[in-house]
């Protein structure tokens, strides 16, 4: 199994459009359906946003600590992850 999980907190429409493969996506108004949504006390949830400087997946991880939750957020979001040319997958039809 695996150890961690990857959370994508950015807006819906984005996340369906393209993300890291496997990422599970809770955006901000979603937050507390956290156990809905399929996240793990378990695992590590590597938590990311849309780059660096936003500050999205910061608060998320604020708000999954609080809850039990462990966590870290991805250096650079989902810009830096494309800037490194790793994989993505779409959801769109």
């Amino acid at each position: 199994t695996t150890e961690y999980a990857i959370i994508d907190v950015r807006a819906e429409k984005d996340f369906l459009k393209e993300h890291i493969p496997g990422a599970i996506s809770l955006p901000k108004n979603k937050w507390d359906e956290m156990v809905e949504a399929g996240l793990s006390k378990e695992k590590l949830n590597v938590v990311y946003c849309y780059s660096q400087v936003c500050h999205l997946a910061a608060n998320a991880c604020i708000e999954l600590a609080k809850a039990g939750y462990r966590v870290i957020e991805l250096e650079g979001g989902f810009e830096g992850w494309k800037e490194h040319d790793f994989e993505t997958e779409s959801q769109e039809r």
